[in-house]
């Protein structure tokens, strides 16, 4: 399968991918030995077009297939970054885009709004890993973290800032693609438990209301609690409403007028 690589570096020419292009003005997106650039948001895109492509048409805007899956990979090592490019050979079609400096890395991500995100830091200090733990927070993306040596406390840092896949000395090419499914798979698994705990305590809060608007009719109206029930569902019904909202809006009633509820 192809790839297209996209680059974001600061200093494009500690990439020895890109070392050819300091003589380009980043004024308008411009083709040259067959790879596209533009200089959008100050960060300088370079696509780098894949091997059997010569020349590429250059589109005034960054590029987005909706059949590739995009990758940002976060690595300020170009070796280590090769290698996990290499190994993500495996994934099928897809874009990759490296981001190599720290500095502009949240508006990098933002602009090219990845699938996937791999964080390749070999031996961080620790303000370097709650830099990146807050992207983590920030993004909801899949995020594959790869670290040389690690402690349970960091590793449980890294699981509470939501990184799907934490990676302890295990950088390896052939691991590349396991990795990226794993990242996937947890990612949508904690996704669906989320959804399904916002669901339980909604149901659990619009089961609140409904007992306490209810309460209020029982004591307004001297009726039972199935008359009341009763008289909730036939008005949410005729008014086109949940009977959630129609208890709501007594319970709020009641607190204007000064109820006790």
């Amino acid at each position: 399968m192809l790839t297209s690589r996209f680059y974001f570096p600061l200093n494009p020419f500690e990439w020895q991918q890109v070392a050819d292009f300091r003589s380009v003005r980043f004024l308008v997106p411009t083709s040259k030995s067959g790879h596209c650039y533009w200089y959008l948001n100050d960060i300088l895109i370079v696509h780098v077009a894949p091997a059997n492509k010569k020349a590429l048409d250059c589109p005034k805007s960054l590029p987005k297939s909706e059949s590739q899956l995009r990758i940002a990979l976060i690595d300020e090592n170009p070796v280590r970054a090769a290698i996990i490019e290499d190994g993500l050979a495996e994934v099928g079609e897809r874009d990759v885009f490296v981001i190599s400096e720290r500095s502009g890395m949240a508006r990098a991500i933002e602009t090219i709004d990845p699938e996937v995100i791999l964080i390749d830091l070999g031996n961080p200090s620790r303000d370097m890993l709650e830099e990146y733990f807050a992207v983590s927070r920030a993004v909801s993306r899949p995020i594959a973290m790869f670290v040389e040596q690690s402690d349970d406390e960091t590793i449980a840092a890294a699981i509470d800032a939501g990184v799907s896949a934490y990676i302890v000395d295990g950088l390896s090419q052939r691991r590349m693609k396991p990795i990226l499914d794993l990242a996937v798979r947890r990612f949508q698994a904690f996704s669906r438990l989320q959804t399904e705990l916002k669901e339980a305590r909604d149901a659990l809060s619009e089961r609140t209301i409904v007992d306490n608007a209810k309460k209020i009719l029982i004591e307004k109206r001297k009726i039972s609690e199935p008359e009341a029930h009763k008289l909730l569902r036939d008005h949410a019904m005729n008014s086109n409403k949940r009977m959630a909202e129609v208890a709501e809006a007594i319970v709020m009633a009641e607190k204007l007028l000064g109820g006790g509820l």
